[in-house]
């Protein structure tokens, strides 16, 4: 008799396990007496019967139906194996892991821009992350009508309103259309929380949305580029006094021949020209030593005083010290 009952045992199991599979359901198949349930690590088993969920069951290894799972199902408890018939119960398959998903504009969006009337064109590519946390919601709008559930089934559902999000928030939180990584934060947070509210209905999640890089026409590009580079140059004089440095220092400037050669040296001359302006102009630019008037050693006392003749005016004698000639009695001046 055991030999006929071990007959109709099975295996509930997730028989084809794929690392990008959502969800596998296992129906259409009655559960015997004897049959086992094995649930992998990263898998939910859930028991469900017209629509509605009998049992969940979340640690992973094997199970005895009977007597492990058919006690915890919520309408099936009383349900006693018979020895030719079976329980017809549907287990869905979940797995638990977050997914990262990988995405890119399916199409230039064209962003209104001054100076284009067109609006200039722009792509983006980054990631995204989901995962399942509603099993009710998962059953209800998914699960009752397909058997299994791929990424790249979320996949083309996102990045078929994808583009009408990017618009949205580049327009929100782009404050430099030039430069729209300086806001990939908000627009990433902004875009995240309107896929969330779209894919909550079915049950998943958006744990996690980047925006990895911002893309531009190849002519909107060089321009960046070129504009980038003169802002970090800032001096011309001064980048070309580098560049004729670093080549000196590299041994670029040698070994090519007459034309390098003479190349070279009027670069060095034109830089040496200008380095010499330049100081001349520094030099001319500098305030002038300040003069101090030095104090006059015959200062003093009698300054702004008639001298005294050296003679006397009235004999021609040579004068001395007093006020008087002392030849002939001649007041001296």
């Amino acid at each position: 008799m055991s030999f006929f009952k071990n007959q109709f045992a099975n295996v509930v199991e997730w028989q084809e396990f794929r690392d990008d599979m959502i969800f596998y359901k296992w129906s259409n198949r009655e559960i015997k007496k004897g049959s086992k349930l094995i649930i992998r690590p990263g898998q939910d088993a859930i028991f469900f019967n017209n629509g509605k969920i009998e049992g969940v069951f979340r640690d992973d290894g094997e199970y005895d139906i009977e007597s492990q799972i058919i006690p915890f199902l919520s309408t099936l408890k009383g349900f006693k194996f018979g020895f030719n018939s079976g329980m017809r119960v549907e287990v869905l398959f979940v797995n638990t892991k977050e997914f990262v998903v990988k995405w890119g504009t399916q199409n230039a969006i064209n962003m209104p821009a001054p100076g284009l009337p067109g609006g200039m064109p722009i792509r983006a590519n980054g990631t995204f992350t989901f995962k399942v946390d509603d099993y009710i919601a998962l059953i209800d709008q998914i699960a009752g009508v397909k058997d299994q559930y791929v990424v790249e089934d979320v996949r083309i559902r996102i990045t078929s309103i994808l583009d009408q999000l990017l618009m949205k928030w580049i327009s929100k939180e782009g404050k430099d259309m030039f430069n729209l990584q300086a806001n990939s934060f908000d627009i990433s947070k902004g875009i995240q929380e309107d896929l969330d509210m779209q894919m909550i209905k079915s049950g998943m999640t958006i744990t996690g949305f980047t925006v990895m890089s911002f893309s531009y026409p190849k002519e909107i590009q060089d321009m960046i580029t070129k504009n980038a580079s003169h802002g970090m140059v800032g001096n011309v004089d001064r980048y070309q006094q580098i560049e004729l440095t670093d080549g000196m220092a590299s041994g670029k400037m040698s070994g090519g021949g007459a034309a390098s050669d003479m190349a070279g040296m009027m670069m060095g001359m034109n830089i040496a020209g200008k380095m010499m302006n330049q100081m001349n102009q520094q030099s001319q630019n500098q305030p002038a030593p300040s003069q101090t008037t030095q104090p006059s050693s015959q200062a003093g006392a009698g300054d702004g005083a008639q001298k005294r003749p050296n003679f006397c005016p009235n004999c021609g004698t040579k004068t001395g010290e007093g006020n008087f000639c002392s030849n002939c009695g001649q007041k001296l001046n």
